[in-house]
């Protein structure tokens, strides 16, 4: 494949990502009465990694998140040269879809960007209070379990074809525990569309949520690692 066909699918795929996952947060989590709550957006998450991964994952590989490209590089999965196209588009694709909710969303009476727009966040920031430190283990651990699942579920000692299945949970299971934590990042792309709109403390605590996630994720190439055959 062209690098500008990797490209655009990964602008898609991540937009696609931040519309679902975010849109679900921000438009239906809460809907009087009949909101989908924290369960509904965990599987929103999980159901746009698994959806895309169907569509373009023979085409980019689906990352969709910054992290991811970092943790498959480190578990040398991934050319160091396409580092920067996949996060740019990433970025690019996570900007947009953020766009796209953020003119659906203020077309309700009522609508204000200080409700957060499913930023993520720590202190009072964070859904349930948690501080910056466990906010970071968090989203560490969280993503580095997220990318054992990737590199283990896309692994060609496993039967191909199931890779989306346990990666869309996964990212599904890592939501239903975090949410309340930080709102779940994993993913600095995800995590930059929403900010920028909120602006204020969302930009002032985004550092977090690319360090940790992209730490998580080099641990976690480099563990991996440790699971390969040396013959091969």
């Amino acid at each position: 494949m062209k690098m500008t066909q990797k490209m655009l699918a990964e602008f898609l795929g991540t937009l696609w990502l931040v519309l679902g996952g975010c849109g679900s947060a921000v438009l239906a989590a809460a809907f009087p009465e009949l909101g989908i709550g924290f369960v509904g957006v965990a599987l929103a998450f999980g159901l746009t990694v698994l959806t895309m991964a169907f569509a373009i994952g023979h085409i980019s590989g689906c990352h969709l998140n910054p992290a991811v490209s970092f943790g498959l590089w480190a578990g040398g999965r991934f050319p160091a040269a396409e580092l920067l196209p996949y996060i740019v588009s990433q970025v690019a694709g996570a900007i947009v879809g953020a766009a796209i909710l953020y003119v659906i969303a203020s077309g309700q009476d009522g609508f204000s960007l200080s409700a957060g727009f499913a930023s993520n966040g720590f202190g009072e920031h964070s859904p349930g209070g948690y501080s910056l430190t466990a906010v970071l283990v968090c989203e560490l651990v969280m993503t580095l379990f997220f990318l054992l699942i990737i590199l283990g579920a896309t692994d060609k000692r496993v039967p191909a074809g199931f890779a989306p299945i346990a990666i869309g949970l996964g990212l599904t299971l890592i939501h239903l525990i975090s949410i309340p934590v930080s709102n779940t990042s994993v993913n600095p792309a995800r995590s930059t569309g929403p900010a920028l709109f909120v602006g204020d403390w969302a930009l002032s605590q985004l550092w977090l949520f690319w360090v940790a996630p992209i730490a998580g994720a080099i641990i976690a190439g480099l563990t991996y690692r440790a699971f390969e055959n040396p013959s091969e």
